[in-house]
């Protein structure tokens, strides 16, 4: 069994200079091929079970699918709440055997977010599970403007949460289906001047593979969140399936032929964060 938590993969990454994905699912199919991919590429991955992907099934149901590809897998597996937005969200994920629970108070006051975030922090550790939070707050294409992450507010928010990963708002943007943004640089060695726990960046899509390789080597950032990238690859392929045989309608059959090009696109995002 390689069944992790998060903390077991992203302190390697912050000795050694790398960054690990974090791969946001939506069922069985972008799952499988994640860890497919992982295998592939000799790494570990982060499987992510985000807002959607929760309110199409339910946490004991991800629980269960994440913990057995982990039993199965020949790489480290995390199985991660992504974007928990209460107490009651985070710790239903516990009970549920995920190793790892992002709570997100970016949207919260300073002094409420290091509040809320501390206690889920504290439950989490007493589960043997990691915990992710968020400062400062990531936007969305289309959407809600971005807040970018104070390093002052980070400083004092790794230190009164305790939080075993920080995640920041330096010009990543949810949703992106381009990759014309750029992160800030200087921002982000700013934050990690003033701090020591690995860093996450939200919206990963949104950055060029080029930056992403470089900050994964030379900064705090230890782990990028990835989905409308793979989101994309995976919707290409099932569109090709589909339209290839108009008459074909099980679904299994059309769903298997999204396999192989969601693990080659999973595997050139994971190339691109190794050391």
């Amino acid at each position: 069994m390689t069944l992790v938590t998060l903390s077991d993969v992203l302190q390697p990454a912050l000795r050694d200079g790398y960054a690990v994905a974090g791969l946001v699912t939506l069922g069985w199919e972008d799952m499988r091929a994640y860890v497919a991919a992982a295998e592939a590429e000799n790494v570990p991955v982060i499987l992510q079970a985000g807002p959607s992907c929760r309110a199409h099934t339910p946490l004991p149901i991800l629980g269960a699918m994440f913990r057995q590809l982990a039993d199965s897998a020949s790489v480290p597996v995390v199985a991660h709440l992504d974007h928990g937005y209460t107490v009651e969200d985070c710790k239903i994920a516990l009970d549920c055997g995920f190793t790892s629970v992002m709570y997100d108070g970016s949207s919260k006051p300073l002094s409420q977010n290091i509040d809320e975030t501390a206690g889920i922090a504290e439950m989490a550790h007493a589960a043997g599970a990691s915990c992710e939070g968020e400062i400062g707050f990531v936007g969305y294409a289309g959407g809600a403007a971005s807040n970018g992450t104070d390093p002052n507010e980070a400083a004092k928010f790794a230190a009164e949460t305790g939080v075993d990963a920080m995640a920041i708002s330096v010009g990543n943007v949810h949703l992106q289906q381009n990759k014309d943004g750029q992160l800030d640089s200087k921002r982000i060695a700013e934050i990690e001047a003033l701090t020591q726990v690995p860093l996450v960046i939200h919206g990963g899509s949104g950055v060029p593979m080029d930056q992403r390789t470089v900050l994964a080597r030379t900064t705090h950032i230890c782990k990028f969140n990835i989905g409308t990238e793979l989101r994309m690859a995976f919707g290409a392929a099932l569109r090709k399936a589909v339209n290839d045989d108009p008459d074909r309608f099980d679904r299994l059959q059309i769903l298997s032929e999204t396999h192989a090009p969601l693990v080659d696109a999973t595997r050139l995002v994971l190339r691109g964060l190794k050391g």
